[in-house]
């Protein structure tokens, strides 16, 4: 829907110059003959921009300005005026005028405030949007409105309060965890959520970290201990990176799932156990199995029910809606007012290609919540991969020989460097291969086999 603009003016003349003129620029446009005929408009109907005389009869244009800002929407104002003077013009920013003009205008000028200041109203608007959207979704701790985010919620919603051992799969930085604490938090146990990274565990510790100890069971085992599983007791406990777990250790965490009972180091004795076990991976378990690096009756004890986790690629939607969110986070963390973003700085953000997915997000705003002076996030405070417009690969730095090139040559080398690469990222899988690349499935099936690529092999040159 185009802007609107409220034209308040008691010269027809002005009224008409600039009414044409607007609307040719795609403007819907009111007029007014009077300060307060104009304010009578203000009350009735909401407008993006008022432009406005500031000397008329009976009421000002700080009239204007003060009932615009009673209506608390948002409303930019340009005051004009042929009696320019220091004075006026600070009274009327003090008093939030967007903008002070003096006649004759110059038109070209004029056309880039009126348009500025539409930039901002829109702005502000789809910031008091996301704010809106915002103050429901904090009531379940996640943002997101997309498709693949509605899914995920409605499987997490099905799941919670069964018993059901769960896999959470997704790149790194997608969310597992948050997911995890809200199946718990809706699972209506009323134990301990336990957190394990499985990855950040040295092998040697791995089992007593879980299943406890008894004293003089090994070298330092000083007393007894209880392990995370008994922590989490009536509750969840959450193996992240399970793909980390060592072979000697899937397999007793294979008889935990089957059993349902632990064993301390040491103990001759069996304890049931009464928590949820959900695990978490960012690596591809079909694959590692493949290699034999992951146990196949474990992943399936695993895998009763696998929620998939959207790279933040496959859900660009949400990226505004999870830059207020951050926003609000750290600005109320370092104690500032920050009400949004700059226009520039925020569609480097939408163009930007996260890798590491919402984590790398949400670190780009702790950093621009610390770094900028104003009361918005500017470009400045952005990292130097951000602010540079140079965000693709330059390729132009290949210069042509003096004698030629073989361009397919050429290409076909840069082709099978870029899908080698994509294919080791993604652990052999195509599918996920394929998005990092931008292409379909097909493609770069078609692309295997016209370079004779085997999927398990990567390229150095």
């Amino acid at each position: 829907m185009s802007p609107r603009i409220l034209i308040i003016d008691d010269e027809v003349n002005i009224r008409k110059m600039l009414s044409i003129l607007l609307k040719k620029k795609g403007y819907f446009i009111d007029v007014a003959p009077n300060g307060a005929v104009g304010i009578e408009l203000i009350r009735q109907q909401e407008y993006d921009l008022v432009l406005t005389d500031l000397k008329m009869p009976k009421k000002s244009g700080l009239d204007v300005l003060d009932a615009v800002q009673a209506t608390s929407n948002g409303t930019q104002v340009i005051l004009m005026t042929a009696f320019a003077s220091a004075n006026t013009a600070i009274e009327a920013m003090k008093r939030g005028a967007r903008d002070y003009v003096t006649k004759p205008f110059n038109m070209k000028k004029l056309l880039v405030q009126i348009e500025k200041a539409i930039d901002v109203r829109s702005l502000e608007r789809e910031n008091l949007l996301l704010r809106q959207q915002l103050s429901k979704q904090h009531s379940s701790g996640i943002v997101g409105t997309s498709p693949a985010m509605q899914a995920v919620f409605e499987m997490v919603g099905r799941v919670a309060q069964s018993r059901t051992t769960i896999l959470l799969s997704g790149q790194s930085g997608t969310g597992k965890e948050v997911i995890a604490k809200k199946i718990h938090e809706h699972s209506g146990r009323n134990g301990a959520f336990v957190p394990v990274n499985c990855g950040a565990i040295p092998e040697t510790l791995i089992e007593s970290e879980l299943f406890g100890h008894i004293k003089g069971s090994f070298t330092g085992a000083f007393s007894n201990r209880d392990g995370l599983f008994v922590a989490a007791k009536n509750g969840t406990i959450f193996l992240d990176e399970i793909g980390e777990l060592p072979l000697s250790m899937q397999v007793k965490l294979l008889r935990v799932l089957q059993e349902r009972k632990i064993k301390r180091i040491g103990d001759s004795r069996e304890q049931n156990i009464s928590c949820r076990i959900i695990a978490a991976t960012n690596k591809n378990l079909r694959e590692m199995i493949k290699k034999n690096s992951f146990r196949e009756d474990l992943f399936y004890r695993l895998n009763v029910i696998e929620i998939e986790l959207p790279s933040l690629s496959e859900r660009r939607e949400d990226i505004p809606a999870l830059l207020q969110h951050f926003i609000a986070k750290y600005a109320k963390e370092a104690d500032r007012k920050i009400r949004g973003i700059e226009r520039e700085a925020m569609d480097r953000l939408l163009d930007h290609r996260y890798d590491g997915n919402v984590r790398e997000l949400e670190n780009i705003i702790e950093r621009a919540v610390t770094l900028t002076t104003g009361d918005t996030i500017e470009l400045a405070s952005l990292p130097a991969l951000l602010r540079d417009k140079k965000i693709v690969a330059n390729f132009d730095a290949t210069v042509l020989p003096e004698d030629g090139l073989n361009l397919e040559t050429l290409v076909e080398k840069l082709e099978r460097n870029l899908i080698a690469q994509a294919l080791e990222r993604t652990s052999g899988n195509q599918t996920e291969a394929a998005k990092l690349l931008g292409i379909g499935f097909r493609q770069i099936r078609y692309r295997l086999k016209k370079y004779n690529i085997d999927a398990s092999i990567t390229f150095d040159n």
